[in-house]
């Protein structure tokens, strides 16, 4: 396998640093982290490139918070500098490892995103009759950190770029406690191996792909399933073969753990694709596609907290507009033209008298 060096000088450079910067305030520029720092652009990003070339740079404190939909996470925000540190090192990293991952890896990468994964289940839909839905229990929280590196070092040989790397990995705060077993562990090895990486960091989405692109190649190579689809821990194979799906969960759940991981108890069934499959918001069916119920429901309790914002001057109208647009382009990718439709015509916005 060839392994890349002499990345580091590029990498720390100026351009790559202010690309970096420009990528890390997307979506973000009126935050006041980010306009303290753009403030004083040219002299941070030569700061950080000087901290960079002497081995000085220390990643600060997290920002932790909780998230409870979908469900409940841990989510831990990196300050903005380290953010900025984030994309420089995968604007270096992606190119290399993009020519190794699967086509059918879907999360944060160019060119792909959850769009293209529903719709590439549902071309998988239209030619097999059963799918494997599959879920990674706990998955953020269980990656290995030894596990991770070691990958990260086999296509990677720059010393100071490894560096960089375990710097951020170690810097990972608390996760979610985990304790469990594989084989080959005595009973203290779970308090041994430190695991978990933060939701949030594009490092952290950057390295989900490099921990999994081994079953990736491990479910296309070695089982030969033509259809799968992967984004991040949730992934799908399709076959019209029932028991073939059941030896494939089998092997998988077999090869996951040398990965030090475990797939979840009760979210991995094998079903016909023609009862719809739950996948990133949709429900998915070889003739259409559905919004999932429960996203519905968010957004008109996301449209409710937006009315009262709205009443009691928190927010303005352009910025509501760019909210539900961005929501109705989501719902777009589905039949919902008379559910938009219906939802759009029952909303109404209004301020709160002035005295």
């Amino acid at each position: 396998m060839k392994r890349y060096g002499n990345l580091w000088p590029r990498m720390i450079s100026f351009e790559n640093l202010l690309r970096a910067a420009l990528d890390a305030r997307r979506g973000k520029r009126f935050r006041p982290s980010v306009v303290a720092f753009e403030f004083r652009l040219e002299d941070e990003l030569w700061k950080l490139h000087d901290e960079l070339q002497a081995g000085t740079y220390r990643p600060g404190a997290y920002r932790s918070f909780r998230i409870f939909e979908p469900k409940e996470r841990l989510i831990s925000a990196a300050p903005y500098r380290d953010r900025v540190v984030h994309h420089a090192l995968t604007s270096r990293l992606d190119p290399i490892y993009e020519r190794t991952f699967i086509d059918d890896s879907y999360a944060c990468r160019r060119g792909k995103g959850t769009h293209a994964a529903v719709a590439r289940c549902q071309e998988f839909a239209k030619r097999f009759r059963y799918v494997l839905k599959a879920d990674i229990r706990k998955f953020f929280p269980s990656l290995d950190h030894e596990i991770l590196k070691s990958l990260i070092a086999q296509k990677i040989k720059d010393p100071e770029v490894l560096r960089l790397v375990e710097q951020i990995i170690d810097h990972s705060n608390p996760q979610e406690p985990r304790s469990h077993w594989f084989p080959g562990d005595d009973l203290f090895t779970p308090g041994e191996r430190r695991r978990g990486i933060p939701i949030g960091n594009q490092t952290s989405q950057f390295f989900a792909n490099v921990y999994l692109d081994p079953l990736d190649h491990f479910v296309k190579e070695r089982l030969r399933i033509k259809g799968y689809v992967r984004y991040v821990d949730d992934f799908l194979l399709f076959d019209d073969d029932k028991r073939e799906l059941g030896k494939a969960k089998g092997n998988i759940a077999e090869f996951l753990d040398e990965l030090r991981l475990r797939l979840h108890p009760k979210k991995n069934v094998i079903f016909p694709v023609s009862e719809g499959i739950r996948f990133l918001g949709y429900r998915v069916y070889p003739t259409h596609r559905l919004l999932a119920k429960e996203n519905v429901w968010r957004f008109l309790r996301r449209v409710r907290q937006m009315q009262a914002d709205y009443h009691e001057r928190r927010t303005t109208l352009p910025e509501i507009r760019k909210r539900l647009m961005s929501w109705s382009g989501h719902a777009r990718q589905a039949d919902t033209h008379r559910l938009r439709a219906c939802l759009f015509d029952m909303i109404r916005f209004q301020r709160a008298a002035t005295e």
